[in-house]
């Protein structure tokens, strides 16, 4: 019988990464589309922007498309989405490319207008067939995502081919993120390698930390850890917090580089500050454990909250046993079941043990037996062989 006050101490990982830390199991998916056509609105200045108006109630297409772009980004006129839209609209219905991707853009993203996905692809589309390779790694990744059509990896590789093929580092890099990511009937690692790499030497962060997760994984490579600590270091020094997250993992596990708990919690540090909720996690628990640092639960508090609060269970289910005994602050039982029950609710087996414990003996709740058999029930029921002896 495991006594009323022990907590479970059950820690998800990533197969070869430390036991103490959560490492970044999902992939990525590393969405690029376009935030804004390349094509930029000639006039900016007041009057030049009266022009615009003018030439645009006129009928003007090119004028309606700068004067889109004004509104939408706030160059030398209020943001206005829907004014943003209207003018898109007027364009794109002349064939103007351009406007076209744009107006696919919005609806994709809601910015103006319902998020209305089909109505998206529909005005890709267009801009895709004349030739755009924005709109053509935008419906791309549309087809690849299955968002506003059925998800189709054969429909996803023919447009970003088509984006790639014309120099668009946003296709080239989609396709290898494709690749590296779809059905085993599409998926090819060493694909993938080929597109990341020459985009990693071009100095792209996002494909350096990827090739690293490569080489890590030993992914369409050999495994090499030195080679992945390279590409990581690589993205991490342009402020990529994934790589940051990641550089920071190799050098509290020693691998690929001499263990540096001092380095790693640096490097883990500038990936937090960027609202990594896994680094926030793991600085955390290094100030917790006292891993390169002074322990210091304070801190390991302000961490684990910042997580916890962006819904990461770990960070969750550890504020709770914090406050349950009392490690660094005052024992808090309330607060406790709190931090529990968010863990619990996700479905953390050691969350759901713990609040059925704290609900069997009354901590921070009224006692009640019913309720802890439930919880306990559905710890057993996710695997954890404690909640089943109860």
């Amino acid at each position: 019988m495991i006594s009323s006050k022990t907590k479970l101490a059950v820690t998800l990982v990533c197969l070869s990464l430390s036991p103490i830390l959560i490492t970044s199991c999902q992939k990525t998916q590393n969405d690029h589309h376009h935030d804004v056509s390349n094509v930029q609105p000639v006039m900016e200045e007041s009057d030049d922007i009266a022009e615009l108006q003018r030439l645009a109630e006129q009928g003007d297409t090119i004028a309606q498309f700068d004067l889109g772009v004004s509104y939408e980004k706030g160059l030398g006129v209020p943001q206005d989405y829907a004014k943003a839209i209207e003018l898109y609209k007027k364009a794109a219905i002349k064939g103007d490319a351009d406007a076209q991707n744009n107006l696919g853009r919005l609806y994709d993203y809601g910015y103006g207008v319902n998020q209305d996905y089909a109505q998206a692809v529909e005005w890709y589309t267009k801009a895709a067939k004349q030739g755009s390779f924005d709109a053509q790694n935008n419906l791309g990744l549309m087809y690849f995502n299955g968002q506003g059509v059925d998800q189709n990896y054969d429909q996803a590789i023919e447009w970003l081919e088509k984006a790639a093929e014309q120099g668009n580092t946003d296709g080239q890099y989609n396709l290898g993120i494709l690749y590296r990511d779809s059905d085993e009937n599409h998926q090819s690692y060493s694909k993938a390698v080929e597109l990341f790499e020459p985009l990693a030497e071009q100095g792209r962060s996002d494909a350096q930390n990827n090739l690293g997760d490569m080489y890590h994984n030993g992914y369409g490579v050999n495994q090499d850890s030195v080679k992945a600590v390279r590409w990581y270091r690589k993205a991490a020094e342009q402020n990529n917090a994934e790589a940051q997250y990641n550089l920071g993992v190799m050098y509290i596990t020693g691998q690929g580089v001499a263990l540096d708990e001092i380095e790693a919690v640096k490097w883990l540090e500038k990936a937090a500050v960027q609202g990594r909720m896994d680094a926030q996690y793991n600085l955390g628990v290094v100030y917790e454990k006292g891993l390169g640092v002074d322990r210091d639960y304070p801190r390991a508090i302000q961490w684990y909250v910042k997580a916890a609060k962006q819904g990461f269970v770990n960070a969750q289910n550890n504020l709770g046993k914090i406050y349950d005994n009392g490690n660094g602050v005052s024992e808090d039982d309330f607060l406790a079941v709190k931090w529990y029950r968010k863990a619990a609710s996700q479905e953390m087996p050691e969350a759901q043990y713990n609040l059925g414990r704290m609900y069997d003996y009354g901590y921070g709740v009224n006692q009640d037996k019913v309720i802890a058999k439930d919880w306990y029930g559905k710890a057993c029921d996710n695997g954890l062989q404690e909640g089943c002896n109860q």
